[in-house]
């Protein structure tokens, strides 16, 4: 019984190689049935590999996503940066633009009145022990400024400098209730004193009992002796109201200051007076108005046609 299973297990064998053989042979020489046998198989086994493939995707697909989600956060990241880059340079821009301006501003001022100044930048805004109104500038007596000297800026007057130190000083508000100045009304010239209310509007106290004042009149700085604390003809503010007041031994008038003391950004220390006071020279100049053309068609009857023929009219306003 060994013997004869062996003998079956040595022609199976055999009769294995020789079709192997065989097929080979037949597919070298190119036939068709063997490309047959090939694409049935193929075909047999389709169905199998996309089965295979639906299946499998899914997982591919996690871990490419997760590939590609790491890569996207990185550019994200990347373009929040740069976002943040961009929106700093666009406010750093518009706060050099602006403080720019206030410069050109105060020297055309200075330059119309010929005060020798020197230029500083805040660096503090509020209150201080000695004042409820004040700035810190960031110039001191390494730049000659000492107390007492008058503080301007492109649209008027600011402050007086009230403490010095060595590269910074303290400069108390014109609208601080302790800040009183000598100021006269632009053409009429009458005098006051003009107070300080915490606000951006300070009280002027006429020294006449009678006066001319009136709601528009432009108040300048009277100017002290030497140019301390104030210099002559800078610009204070705009006359806004005149209360009555019954028995009063002067008139008062409500006063807007021209600067805007809560958005400044540049001003200017005068260190010197100049020769001859400015005067009037320095009154703000209101814009004039441009003129607009307008055109008025005026329709007139013609002598030689019964169709009426219109005549046009340019005037400005």
């Amino acid at each position: 019984m060994r013997y004869g299973g062996d003998n079956r297990s040595r022609l199976l064998v055999v009769t294995l190689i020789v079709t192997s053989l065989f097929l080979i042979t037949l597919d070298l020489r190119g036939v068709s049935i063997v490309t047959g046998l090939r694409h049935g198989a193929q075909s047999a086994m389709a169905p199998f590999q996309r089965a295979a493939s639906t299946a499998l995707s899914p997982v591919g697909n996690f871990f490419s996503d997760v590939t590609h989600l790491g890569r996207t956060r990185a550019q994200l990241k990347k373009l929040e940066d740069q976002n943040s880059l961009l929106r700093k340079s666009i406010i750093r821009n518009k706060d050099l633009a602006t403080e720019v301006k206030q410069l050109k501003s105060v020297l055309d001022l200075s330059g119309k009145a010929e005060y020798k100044i020197v230029n500083a930048r805040i660096i503090s805004q509020g209150t201080s022990a000695s004042f409820s109104q004040s700035i810190t500038i960031d110039v001191g007596a390494n730049l000659h400024v000492t107390r007492d000297m008058t503080v301007i800026c492109g649209d008027g007057l600011v402050g007086v400098v009230k403490e010095v130190y060595s590269s910074s000083a303290l400069v108390m508000l014109v609208s601080d209730p302790e800040f009183h100045v000598g100021a006269r009304i632009a053409g009429s010239q009458e005098i006051g004193i003009l107070n300080g209310e915490g606000t951006d509007v300070g009280t002027l106290q006429l020294l006449a009992s009678q006066s001319s004042i009136k709601v528009g009149d432009i108040l300048l700085a009277r100017g002290s002796v030497n140019g301390k604390p104030f210099v002559p003809g800078v610009p204070i503010g705009v006359v806004t109201s005149i209360p009555n007041s019954a028995g009063s031994v002067s008139q008062m008038a409500k006063v807007r200051y021209f600067v805007h003391l809560h958005a400044l950004g540049i001003v200017a220390v005068v260190l010197k007076p100049p020769a001859t006071d400015p005067r009037d020279s320095l009154v703000p100049i209101k814009p004039t108005p441009i003129p607009t053309p307008t055109v008025t068609i005026f329709v007139t009857p013609s002598s030689i046609s019964s169709t009426p023929s219109p005549s046009v009219s340019q005037t400005s306003k």
